[in-house]
């Protein structure tokens, strides 16, 4: 018999963390208007983009050692909190300086809260279903994306900053509640016993970077690098290639990545990893291809179906197989590990493939986009054969491995 996976712990989880990033999506086209309206500059409105990123990124090292400190539950209601409170504190930014500050104090706080949203997640899905219990938590993500823009940009046509600041504010504090209410500091069995074990003395980076992790992490940089690139550039494409309707693709990608992991995740728990990631890769790839070849809003719409599909079962799979390498007690750095890297790929992405653009133009910089997934596919490929034969070693839960 399967083990149940639909926890009240888990429900709670998936629904304050789709609150968490409903918050953010909201404030991804709203906000560079906002710093507009105060004067901002392009550079300016570009580093309020950027030190979200970068905070988010640094505090994420220290956040598995914070854990063991003052434990998982009590630090991301903190994280909560802090991301409430920089929401809030945007209808006080008079100033561009202020902006900044504020940027920087809200990315701290979503460094933490999504790192141990999903350390917690994890821990709390039981072994054998945890490549669909990762995926389906993941779909918070997606429902967030496909309509967080669209709620932020009709809150401040309609209401102004003001009111989108507040109900945005009021949305966190329902991820805060939600997550108070998960029970108890989520123990793990064999978690103490495992500290026990691996007592020895480590090198430092050990505290921040879980090394276990940097395969899959790999993968994710290079699954961020592509990523940046859509995010950044797809309203530009559309301008510059006459495309309609450009929004939509948002929502398709959205929907797409919503309804795999329902698939993805249970082929991953029973087939192995390889099913899962190798599959997805070339699902990008042709998602990039479309992209490159769209002149109509209907093509748009189909690249964004493979695209969509292909990143939604590739992100929890490598999620599920970073948790899958790793003692129960370095799930937090593992996690924060794999997030990192995702998001560092996000950024480089943007900035590299803003480089293509100025070369070429859009079309070709989403071909060039898809070779980053081709990368994935050699170095995923070279790395399971080499495990296959034996010349690497690698320890995780049982799971079969159909390679």
């Amino acid at each position: 018999m399967k083990e149940s996976l639909w926890s009240r712990n888990f429900i709670l989880l998936i629904l304050s963390n789709l609150f968490l990033f409903l918050a953010l999506e909201m404030l991804l086209p709203t906000l560079p208007i906002f710093a507009k309206d105060k004067g901002g500059t392009d550079t300016e409105v570009g580093l309020i983009i950027g030190l979200f990123t970068f905070s988010a990124v640094f505090l994420r090292l220290f956040v598995g050692v914070a854990s063991d400190k003052f434990g998982k539950k009590g630090l991301l209601i903190a994280g909560v909190a802090i991301c409430l409170i920089g929401t809030a504190s945007y209808l006080a930014a008079a100033t561009i300086a202020v902006m900044l500050a504020l940027r920087i104090v809200h990315g701290v706080g979503f460094g933490i809260s999504t790192t141990l949203y999903g350390t917690v997640a994890s821990d709390i899905i039981p072994a054998s279903r945890r490549g669909e219990g990762l995926g389906i938590f993941g779909t918070g993500n997606a429902v967030a994306i496909s309509i967080g823009p669209f709620l932020g940009i009709w809150l401040m046509e309609s209401f102004g900053f003001p009111t989108m600041f507040i109900v945005g504010a009021v949305i966190l504090a329902l991820a805060g509640i939600l997550t108070a209410f998960v029970k108890s500091d989520s123990s793990v069995p064999g978690d103490s016993a495992a500290r026990r074990i691996t007592a020895e003395p480590m090198p430092w980076w050990h505290r921040f970077i879980e090394p276990k992790a940097l395969m899959p992490s790999l993968l994710g940089l290079l699954m961020g690098l592509s990523f940046g690139g859509i995010l950044s550039f797809i309203t530009l494409f559309g301008k510059e290639t006459g495309v309609q309707n450009i929004g939509y693709f948002f929502l398709v990608v959205a929907l797409s990545e919503f309804l795999i992991r329902f698939v993805s995740g249970r082929i991953f728990d029973t087939k192995g990893r390889f099913w899962v990631l190798f599959p997805s890769a070339v699902l990008c790839i042709i998602g990039c291809i479309l992209l490159y070849f769209t002149d109509t809003t209907a093509m748009l719409m189909v690249s964004g179906v493979f695209y969509g599909a292909g990143l939604g079962a590739m992100f929890p799979a490598l999620q599920a197989w970073v948790i899958d390498r790793v003692e129960p007690h370095r799930r937090g750095v593992a996690t924060a590990t794999f997030y990192n890297a995702f998001d560092l790929g996000i950024g480089f992405g943007a900035i590299v493939l803003g480089f293509v653009v100025a070369w070429t133009n859009y079309a070709t910089m989403y071909l060039t986009s898809s070779v980053f997934f081709i990368a994935f596919l050699v170095i995923y490929s070279i790395y399971e054969q080499r495990l296959k034969q034996g010349r690497w070693n690698e320890t995780e839960s049982p799971r079969k491995q159909a390679v």
